[in-house]
């Protein structure tokens, strides 16, 4: 009260928060559609995801793969040694570079040297919750993706929820971290992203699939001469995780961390198995896959991430310096040439392990939602997701589970092919550019 006189609020008025129900109870049937109350929907499925982690952990009986594996690895450098030619665990020698060795050292103790599985799990589960905040996010800012989608990406994925708590691999580790710096770069923190990305290139490999992607939006950020001190970021991490180990026998870490050429077995491999073993072997055949994903990474660069118009060359220069006035990377643009990048990778894999799956899993209905065939329907897409989580539950896998990976791999690649340019063109880079994400 002030001035003994009470104001009253004018008719009809509302409080935001009372507006906002209204609004949501209006529309109710179209809340699993619009992507304005993507917010809402996934708070649902990440509370939904905490019971579920609990129920499969319970209930699910845990497979030993790799976990023992991993602690006999880091049990050797805890005990002393360094060379990592002679680190090993049950399934073969150490092929990770020295922020695995870290983190599952870490994991080693918490866990009583490994023993206490049942800890581990719930470990795992609370990587995998992180990893959906983080996906989440994403989805809420680039606003791309119906919500009734997101129960496909999570709840209904007996996969991805048997990789992160019942089997332990290092995968879910390094796309929590590969996410995070996702995060970061829609932010703005580019060196920030630019440590974290590097962090998880340090757990496993495979994130230097993004790399391609990331130069790209590093270059069309900041040119070439102010690029470098980021790149150059990445490498010391990588050097100073890696540092006691290069000291002991340097040839020995690069060659067994960074080991670009390692042999994949036959009897494991997703996406390859309608070939014949000598085939699948054949190292022309690894050598076309790498031409044909090194091509598809230069004619998306050129033709889907350049702006038209604009020489490539004008990506090394001074953004302020350029011909054609440079704009800031909207939220989408980002994502969509980072999980494209990564994308690429996945279809010319020289072959892809069932843990393979988290390395994209989460990006699909993503890339699926941002293709530029504007007519495909929605059910169409949900086809799609249906069949590459299909082929990646078939095991063993068959010719026709194979087959219809690489399909669905095709379909996506082709729209991705098909949409619009990601960065603007002409005049609309001399129009300053609104972002709804934000």
């Amino acid at each position: 009260m002030a001035g003994g006189v009470a104001r009253k609020k004018p008719p009809g008025s509302a409080s935001p928060l009372w507006a906002t129900l209204q609004t949501f109870w209006q529309e109710k049937h179209l809340v699993l559609f619009k992507t304005e109350y993507t917010f809402f929907v996934v708070s649902v499925l990440w509370l939904l995801e905490i019971g579920i982690n609990v129920w499969v952990i319970q209930k699910v009986a845990y497979t030993e793969i790799d976990w023992k594996a991993y602690m006999d690895e880091v049990e050797g450098v805890i005990n002393g040694t360094y060379d990592y030619t002679q680190l090993k665990g049950d399934t073969g020698p150490l092929v990770y570079p020295a922020g695995f060795v870290y983190i599952f050292t870490a994991l080693y103790y918490i866990t009583s040297s490994g023993t206490n599985i049942r800890l581990g799990q719930y470990l795992f589960a609370v990587f995998y919750l992180i990893t959906l905040l983080l996906v989440f996010r994403i989805y809420c800012r680039t606003k791309k993706v119906p919500p009734y989608v997101f129960f496909f990406m999570c709840c209904a994925s007996y996969r991805i929820h048997s990789i992160f708590v019942l089997r332990l691999f290092n995968d879910p580790v390094a796309m929590m971290l590969l996410f995070a710096a996702v995060n970061l770069f829609m932010d703005g923190h580019w060196s920030l992203g630019c440590a974290v990305y590097s962090l998880a290139v340090s757990v496993k490999m495979n994130v230097l699939l993004f790399a391609p992607g990331l130069l790209f939006l590093l270059l069309s950020e900041f040119g070439l001469i102010r690029t470098i001190p980021k790149l150059g970021l990445c490498a010391g991490i990588q050097l100073m995780l890696g540092l006691p180990f290069l000291l002991e026998n340097p040839v020995g870490y690069m060659s067994r961390a960074f080991d670009l050429g390692r042999q994949f077995m036959f009897k494991w491999t997703v996406n390859w198995r309608f070939l014949p073993e000598w085939l699948f072997l054949n190292r022309y055949f690894h050598f076309l896959l790498l031409a044909a994903h090194l091509l598809s990474l230069l004619l998306f660069a050129l033709r889907r991430w350049k702006r038209s118009g604009e020489s490539p060359l004008e990506l090394l220069r001074e953004p302020s310096k350029r011909k054609v006035p440079a704009q800031k990377n909207t939220v989408n643009q980002i994502v969509l040439i980072l999980f494209t990048s990564n994308f690429i990778g996945m279809c010319f894999s020289r072959s892809l392990h069932y843990q393979f799956y988290v390395w994209y899993f989460h990006t699909l209905p993503y890339l699926l939602w941002s293709g530029g065939v504007k007519k495909m329907a929605h059910l169409l897409r949900v086809l799609i997701l249906g069949l590459v989580e299909l082929s990646w539950n078939t095991y063993p896998s068959t010719c026709s589970s194979s087959i219809a990976l690489h399909v669905c791999h095709l379909i996506i690649l082709l729209c991705l092919w098909l949409g619009l340019p990601s960065a603007p063109t002409g005049a609309q880079a001399k129009a300053p550019i609104k972002d709804k994400c934000k």
